[in-house]
């Protein structure tokens, strides 16, 4: 998983000299500190201010998860590239431009939930004609006519309504969504996109750690006090070709069942630690897939998509060039 390494366990987290240490059980794993960018801590795991330093002087960011694989925090190592220019030009672009900038990421999501649906469509399942057609002829000019941000959202809300109610057509019958539950989830497919859009939201945080965005102000998303909510816009675009696919693919293949790989309760269910294992895997094997990039005519990661699409951002708030976030069909 280069870069990124994920503490499943129970244990204690620490340094020691130019490594990280855990130990769990009275064993230890070694983790040497230039080999990592990204922790991602899963369970109840002990650190110090020692090993926090020594973090953060190696430009390391740490996501924690809860007991229900909900995203707790991050420690976020200060800011090591800081532009006040940047900083002004994307206050003024969210008070002058924020419409037109969450339009563009409304109709990223649409397009690329259109090309994740016709795939299905090509492969017999003509159920979707009607969402994949509503898409391609009615969303768009509804997004290019919203006259604000609440009307764009509920745009938005529909959108993704109508593609969960496909899921019917092409996933079997014990992963099915009678409607999307959060906190927590509530059902096998509940717990996959949860546990998904939480690792893509992490993963888009350390993305735009690498670029002089500030990840507080955003646009589609409401600014809020205590999320990273630019890393909420950046991410929904890559959703349906990162999480979704994932979830697709791993579900039928049968590499996630309902009985080997959930954990469920009265009011919640979760991914047990073999399943996050198996779909942790599946993510980060899609993250580092390549494809060719038309524009730059190479080949490139998923993962380096991301952090393209915050410098797309960055061209359009400093230079008003046009942002166009990621296409699954444009490869761009």
């Amino acid at each position: 998983m280069g870069s990124t390494k994920y503490i499943m366990s129970a244990g204690e987290l620490k340094r020691k000299d130019n490594s990280i240490c855990f130990r769990n059980e009275g064993k230890n794993v070694y983790l040497p500190i230039e080999n990592i960018k990204e922790l991602y801590l899963m369970n109840e795991v002990t650190i110090n201010t020692k090993l926090l330093d020594f973090l953060a002087q190696n430009s390391v960011v740490v996501h924690f998860f809860n007991y229900y694989q909900g995203y707790s925090g991050s420690y976020y190592p200060k800011d090591h590239y800081c532009s006040g220019r940047l900083l002004v030009k994307q206050v003024q672009c969210f008070e002058e431009r924020r419409l037109q900038t969450a339009r563009a990421i409304v109709r990223g999501i649409a397009e690329n939930i259109y090309e994740v649906l016709y795939h299905y469509y090509k492969h017999d399942k003509k159920e979707v004609k009607d969402t994949i057609d509503w898409l391609h002829k009615d969303v768009i000019l509804r997004i290019n006519e919203t006259s604000g941000i609440k009307e764009l959202l509920a745009c938005e809300g529909e959108i993704w309504a109508r593609f969960y109610g496909e899921f019917v057509h092409f996933l079997p019958e014990d992963f099915s969504m009678n409607k999307r539950v959060k906190r927590p989830p509530d059902n096998p497919i509940n717990a996959l996109i949860s546990f998904g859009n939480t690792l893509l939201y992490t993963k888009t945080i350390s993305a735009i750690y690498q670029t002089h965005l500030d990840q507080r102000i955003s646009f589609l998303h409401e600014p809020a006090e205590r999320r990273f909510s630019l890393s909420l816009d950046i991410s929904e675009v890559f959703k349906p070709v990162i999480v979704y696919r994932t979830i697709f693919e791993l579900v039928n293949n049968r590499k996630l069942q309902v009985e080997k790989h959930f954990e469920r309760k009265v009011n919640y269910c979760i991914l047990n630690e073999d399943g996050r294992k198996v779909f942790i895997e599946a993510f980060e094997n899609r993250l580092e897939s390549v494809f060719y990039h038309s524009r730059l005519k190479r080949k490139v990661s998923y993962r380096t998509a991301l952090k393209l699409d915050c410098y797309k951002l960055i061209k359009w708030i400093l230079e008003e060039k046009e942002f166009v976030p990621f296409s699954i069909k444009e490869n761009v």
